[in-house]
């Protein structure tokens, strides 16, 4: 495997000869410390304040949804998204194994439990080929909502999401959610920026998540958002995300069980002067991807770069990767790369292969399992004189 002149030639990318080349750092290029000097100087650091409704009116409009309710992260924008769609303790929430752990996390932290079912092999996204077979083995239709034939618990949410970017069968996924009568919910953590059909990641569903943790296309240092088509339920997230407080001049009555998750308006200031940049850090990326489609076309055959799927209509670019032949070349691939500081990584490991979610139901996962022995993330970051 000619992995040293992969090496050289990300190093000649990010015109770094010597330093450890990571797999994704922020550009801060924009008005993000005149905003956190602004915040600072106005001492509203906190929860409240200009900077946190500006982000959330971004988002809303970047998304053309109704409503943008900012959080403290992503893990806990799809904990309460979740909750909203009408997760319960007991409950279901059929969603993909080759995700990172938050997604099922998310459920678990409503007390509920996950449902592998298959991802797509060009999107590596949830199929809803494998959703469909799922439910119609397993669905039963109550007056309650649908019920698996095989638990006897309800499933109350469909969680698909859309992995490093490209945009999952998310029509069809809706549309079966739909013919169900389940809320789907869109775990678009690392897809700001992603449409399918020229919509908007994360408008799709009941309710969508973003993240905005330190390695995402923008951060805030961490951060979340929720979106929602729905005002009432956009409503509720930020009224149930400030400890379900009842508006009072000075009492504190709260009225059902909250969450102390609304994003501090210092984030929100970096947050924003990083939304303001995001088209120009999107087509940067898309450079850096045409430059690996040039050197894995004509210079390195012993690996695939992942193509842009037909269900992204507009890729953010993201997370790049690349599909080895097998385990065997996959981790020869990582050991001589991060070896010589280039870093590289594997997806991460399905779901069920944790202990705490090794006896959750499953279906077959060939797709899942394949992608897990192939798939590599290379470094993608901007490349800063295209900015």
């Amino acid at each position: 495997m000619k992995t040293d002149s992969f090496n050289s030639f990300v190093r000649e990318l990010y015109q770094s000869k010597e330093k450890f080349i990571p797999l994704h750092v922020p550009v801060f290029n924009g008005n993000e410390k005149e905003y956190l000097l602004e915040t600072i100087d106005s001492t509203f650091v906190s929860s409240v304040g200009k900077y946190v409704d500006q982000v959330e009116s971004f988002l809303a409009d970047y998304t053309k949804t109704s409503k943008g309710v900012a959080v403290v992260n992503g893990t806990a924008a799809i904990q309460v998204a979740l909750r909203l769609a009408g997760v319960s303790p007991g409950d279901e929430v059929i969603t993909q194994a080759l995700t990172f752990v938050a997604t099922a996390n998310s459920i678990a932290y409503n007390g509920a439990k996950p449902v592998f079912v298959d991802v797509d092999k060009d999107t590596m996204g949830l199929s809803p080929k494998a959703l469909e077979a799922f439910l119609e083995e397993f669905g039963e239709r109550r007056d309650q909502g649908v019920y698996n034939r095989k638990t006897g618990k309800r499933i109350s949410a469909v969680l698909p999401m859309h992995t490093f970017g490209f945009m999952c069968r998310i029509s069809e996924i809706q549309t079966i959610c739909n013919e169900w009568g389940i809320p789907c919910v869109e775990d678009a953590a690392e897809a700001l920026g992603s449409q399918s059909e020229g919509k908007s990641a994360g408008s799709f569903g009941s309710l969508g998540a973003f993240s905005f943790n330190g390695n995402k296309i923008i951060t805030a240092g961490g951060g979340g958002v929720i979106v929602s088509n729905d005002i009432e339920l956009g409503i509720k997230a930020k009224y149930i995300t400030t400890t379900a407080k009842r508006p009072h001049a000075y009492e504190y009555f709260h009225d059902e069980l909250g969450y102390n998750f609304r994003m501090p308006n210092v984030n929100a200031a970096l947050l924003l002067a990083q939304l303001e940049k995001l088209e120009e850090y999107r087509i940067s990326k898309s450079s850096v991807y045409g430059n690996y489609q040039n050197f894995f076309n004509s210079n390195f055959k012993d690996a695939q770069l992942m193509p842009i799927p037909q269900t992204t209509s507009q890729w953010n670019y993201w997370l790049m990767s690349i599909q080895l032949e097998n385990r065997e070349a996959r981790d020869e691939f990582l050991d001589k790369t991060n070896s010589q500081g280039v870093m590289t990584r594997p997806i991460w490991q399905l779901m069920y292969k944790l202990p705490m979610y090794s006896d959750c139901q499953r279906d077959d996962q060939p797709n899942a399992e394949f992608l897990e022995d192939t798939i590599v993330n290379i470094p993608s970051s901007a490349v800063n004189e295209k900015i």
